[in-house]
């Protein structure tokens, strides 16, 4: 190992990208699975951020996601206390290619003999002290300048899987091997061959990445990735607490995978073999297996009861009791809005039912009924003819835009908390149980002055209550 890798901390990056739609109806296109609760208390984003959050070990974060995420991810970041995150704006998805070399670029203009550790969001590991320990075994193959990716090995003959079938040992680090292939999801009996032969192990999508190397391989295999990433940066602009990559120079980049744009091409790829628990929970049935079962082999969460039933995953996010008699390897989630009952054998193809919905243009494929804004967030409660009825949620200290509406009037009445609402020239301090009306056309702001949230109902009539109504004069978040 070099003195400049001794010296120099790892750089986590965290891809936070996809739609999770096969964890559907919890993962919704606008608020996808990376962002829940799955495996813990925590997000998914806050899990994969908190393994790599030993300050002697780690840089801080750089987090490269949808650009329509930015404030939910920010928001994340806080409240773990990992607020000096910085956050890369993707305005168009391009793979994991040139996100991995926007990463690198911006690495190396501190740290160029440094090492990028590319983490997707939403990856589950149960076994932290496992983890680092092949991260370190990494890290020593990568300071010798090979490009190390992480094998899982495999529990069962999985065909939902990439292979990767390792070669020999690199020499001088033990526990990395030099890549042999790299193999496309394999029908099932061949997953079964590659089990027993025990060179085989699950492409984890996870990488630990000389910054100088990987980039020198991009230029040689993919080099119009690299001009487009470099343009993109270049031409980039800060907005707040995030950086914007610019779409033009973005978009030309050829969308493309790690693993196809250098990976399978390159002779310096070498694999770390591991057992860290993990699985990059791509179904419901990938959190039943990881989940704690009952006598019966059931898995549930939230107020749900699995009754005289077996293998089954139940889960209820609305609060409402969810009861199962009798069933079988069953799928049950059920939140405020959408219901979802599958064979657990099954779960791999709710995508194209999440694709027939959108045909039908649905909202529930996009959308929770609560809906997150950098402010807090508001939820649908009832709607009818010409009405329609929220909640609003204003964090502490935060405003929602100088606005107005075309088509609909609002009346605010305050539930808890204190709120500060301008009405044309006017400003109003509302507390519990007092309310204000704001008549159409009129401009108008809701500010939080308080020390705790504040909850509104917010009724609106008129002839459109379409969100897209609305006329930003001024806005704290830069979306005007």
């Amino acid at each position: 190992m070099t003195n400049a890798s001794q010296n120099s901390r790892i750089h986590p990056v965290i891809l936070s990208g996809g739609a999770g739609v096969r964890l559907w109806p919890m993962s919704r296109e606008q608020y996808p699975k990376q962002f829940l609760p799955l495996c813990s208390e925590r997000s998914m984003l806050q899990d994969t951020a908190g393994r790599v959050s030993d300050a002697a070990r780690f840089a801080d974060p750089l987090i490269v996601c949808n650009q329509e995420h930015r404030f939910v991810i920010a928001e994340q970041m806080r409240q773990t206390g990992r607020g000096t995150a910085r956050i890369v704006l993707e305005p168009v998805g391009r793979n994991t290619a040139p996100a991995a070399a926007v990463a690198a670029l911006i690495v190396a203009e501190q740290d160029p003999d440094g090492q990028i550790l590319l983490l997707p969001a939403d990856h589950a590991i149960q076994d932290q002290d496992a983890f680092l320990q092949a991260v370190a075994t990494a890290a020593a193959a990568a300071a010798s300048g090979h490009l190390a990716t992480f094998g899982i090995v495999p529990t069962a003959p999985e065909t939902g899987y990439g292979y990767i079938r390792r070669g020999g040992a690199v020499e001088g680090h033990g526990g990395a091997f030099r890549v042999a292939a790299f193999v496309e999801k394999p029908p099932r009996e061949q997953a079964e061959r590659y089990l027993a032969e025990k060179d085989f192990f699950w492409n984890s999508g996870m990488f630990l990445l000389p910054v100088r190397q990987y980039l020198a391989e991009l230029e040689r295999w993919a080099p119009a990735v690299l001009e487009a990433c470099r343009t993109a940066l270049a031409r980039g602009r800060s907005d707040l607490d995030f950086f914007r990559l610019d779409e033009e120079a973005f978009a030309a980049s050829p969308n493309i995978s790690i693993d196809y744009a250098v990976m399978e091409r390159t002779e310096a790829a070498a694999v770390v073999p591991c057992s860290i628990g993990w699985t990059d929970v791509g179904a419901w049935s990938a959190l039943w297996e990881i989940g704690v079962k009952d006598q019966g082999g059931n898995v549930c969460h939230g107020d749900a009861v699995a009754w005289d039933s077996r293998g089954c995953y139940v889960r209820s996010e609305d609060g409402a009791l969810v009861a199962l008699l009798g069933m079988e390897d069953t799928v049950v989630v059920a939140t405020e809005d959408a219901i979802l009952v599958a064979a657990k054998d099954r779960a791999q193809d709710i995508k194209p039912l999440v694709e027939h919905l959108k045909t039908q243009g649905r909202s529930e494929p996009l959308l929770h009924r609560r809906v997150h804004r950098p402010w807090g967030f508001y939820q649908s409660l009832h709607a009818g003819d010409r009405f329609q009825v929220k909640r609003l949620t204003v964090s502490p200290g935060a405003r929602l835009s100088l606005q107005k509406h075309y088509h609909r009037a609002e009346h605010w009445v305050v539930v808890n908390g204190t709120a500060l609402v301008t009405r044309g020239d006017e400003q109003i301090l509302l507390r519990e149980n007092e309310s204000v009306y704001i008549p159409l056309g009129t401009p108008h702001r809701l500010e939080n002055p308080g020390k705790v949230p504040l909850n509104l109902i917010e009724v609106q009539s008129g002839s459109y209550l379409g969100e897209d109504d609305i006329v930003r004069f001024d806005d704290h978040y830069g979306r005007s």
